[in-house]
């Protein structure tokens, strides 16, 4: 039986209308073997959670440039977790300042990547959590 892809839904909340960053990370998620669906422009934290569970995601990777980073990547883990998907790797990245990457680490959000960060860096960071708590691996052990 082949192993089952990594779905990654790439979500672009809030009002900024730049996704080159989005657009660059899905392709290299995608040549990298992973299922990618990418949610387009201007997705509240509702249709974020909304097309992860529709899609039955094992991550969501925001992007975002508009220094909304504090309220939105809570805030949809916030809904994640209501809706009994806090299995779901919560990660992503863009303009974020170092400090405010680790005060949402530490409410449980993934690793943040900031501009210039390598592609591979996100690809070889959700494989590595994928290995350790994708469903697969839960259903191998069990």
């Amino acid at each position: 039986m082949p192993e089952r892809k990594i779905r990654v839904l790439v979500a672009k909340p809030g009002l900024d209308g730049h996704d080159r960053g989005a657009k660059v990370i899905a392709a290299a998620l995608r040549d990298a073997g992973m299922e990618v669906i990418y949610t387009g422009l201007h997705q509240t934290p509702e249709m974020i959670v909304s097309a992860a569970i529709q899609e039955d995601v094992d991550v969501v990777a925001m992007s975002i440039l508009s220094g909304a980073h504090m309220t939105l990547f809570p805030r949809v883990k916030q809904l994640l977790e209501a809706e009994g998907v806090d299995h779901v790797l919560l990660t992503g990245g863009g303009i974020i300042p170092e400090e405010d990457m680790r005060a949402l680490e530490g409410q449980g959000i993934g690793r943040l990547f900031g501009p210039g960060t390598p592609t591979t860096a996100a690809v070889e960071y959700i494989r590595d959590w994928y290995a350790q708590h994708g469903r697969d691996r839960e259903t191998a052990e069990a």
